[in-house]
């Protein structure tokens, strides 16, 4: 009897996040990284006249809420900036090393902060140009198996790989729309063999390289069909080489094969989160408020979904921007007629 696939699915778990600038919640998130036991780490980018909003928020995949660390910076209508260590202004991304650190770019100092994984300030580098080792505008991070970090560099065109402690030590890509060429990269993720993809957001596609930075393929176009892209924003690989990309201009997320073949997509399923209900038990106006709110219906929908992760439990991490919280999904297993998984 023939096996035949039924196809990969993605099924809604739950919303983590609420609107806030401190405390439990985020401001303007933009990125995220997974720690140990189920700990995860929210860079919030926020507002440049709420610099108390830029932070990192540290809680558990649960929405049991553990902490934040970091400190913005008011830039509006600021001429000299004065930056002190563990400082944010434009953060970007998060990466954690082997040993837990949490790592922090920031696009605006053109920098690499380094904090603990309890977020005690330990490090920095960076310096600001196009040589090899210099940085213009960091955006996404990851560190492979060799406890490199490679980092987008985004306004070079290129992706850049350091030591943890800052070192160059290669780098590939140039700005073009050709194989292997950029134009403002922005999100980047490593699969179990550590090959590289990277999302080219002006390119509205995904590239995929080897660990030396050689081209392999690419997928995607300028669009809104399935498939196509609309400036996508970041890019994540699970454990059997399923490929997820946040489609930020078409507020959605897609699932590809590891081939780059279109699988499925989800524009969003998000639901009042447990720190949301909080708030709004504590204060029984705003559960009527909701009640007569037109357009409530769309609350479930992606607004600017601009960084995906994964985990080993092949739970998906999508982090929307303009919503203050991430929406949680699993990918399904496949499952199989005649004779196969069921």
């Amino acid at each position: 009897m023939t096996t035949q696939a039924l196809s990969v699915s993605l099924q809604y778990s739950h919303s983590i996040g609420r609107g806030e600038f401190s405390g439990p919640g985020f401001r303007n998130p933009v990125a995220i990284a997974r720690g140990a036991d189920d700990v995860i780490y929210v860079v919030n980018r926020s507002y440049e006249y709420r610099p108390d909003g830029k932070r990192v928020t540290i809680c558990t995949v649960d929405e049991e809420y553990i902490g934040e660390f970091a400190r913005g910076v008011h830039t509006a209508g600021v001429t000299d900036i004065v930056t002190e260590d563990g400082s944010l202004i434009w953060p970007t991304s998060v990466a954690l090393d082997q040993d837990g650190n949490v790592y922090i770019a920031d696009e605006w100092l053109n920098r690499i902060s380094i904090f603990t994984k309890d977020g005690e300030w330990i490090g920095k580098w960076g310096t600001e140009g196009s040589a090899d080792g210099e940085i213009s505008r960091p955006s996404g991070m990851v560190f492979d198996a060799d406890n490199n970090l490679l980092l987008v560099d985004s306004q070079n065109n290129r992706v850049q790989k350091f030591t943890k402690d800052g070192k160059f030590i290669s780098a590939f890509g140039a700005q073009g729309s050709g194989d292997g060429q950029f134009n403002l990269p922005w999100g980047i993720d490593v699969d179990a063999d550590g090959n590289i993809y990277v999302a080219d957001w002006r390119n509205d596609r995904v590239q995929k390289f080897d660990k030396d930075g050689e081209f392999l393929m690419k997928f995607g176009s300028s669009g809104s069909a399935p498939g196509e892209f609309d400036r996508p924003t970041g890019v994540a690989v699970d454990r059997t080489g399923m490929i997820y990309v946040a489609d930020w201009g078409n507020e959605r997320m897609q699932m590809f094969d590891p081939a780059g073949q279109f699988v499925t997509l989800t524009t969003g399923d998000g639901t009042i989160s447990k720190w949301g209900k909080d708030k709004l038990d504590a204060n029984g106006e705003m559960w009527k408020e909701r009640e007569i709110a037109q357009g409530i219906e769309r609350e479930k929908d992606f607004w600017g979904p601009v960084a995906v992760t994964v985990d080993d439990q092949d739970r998906v991490f999508v982090v929307e921007s303009c919503r203050n919280r991430i929406q949680v999904y699993r990918r399904q297993e496949p499952m199989f007629r005649g004779g196969g998984r069921l």
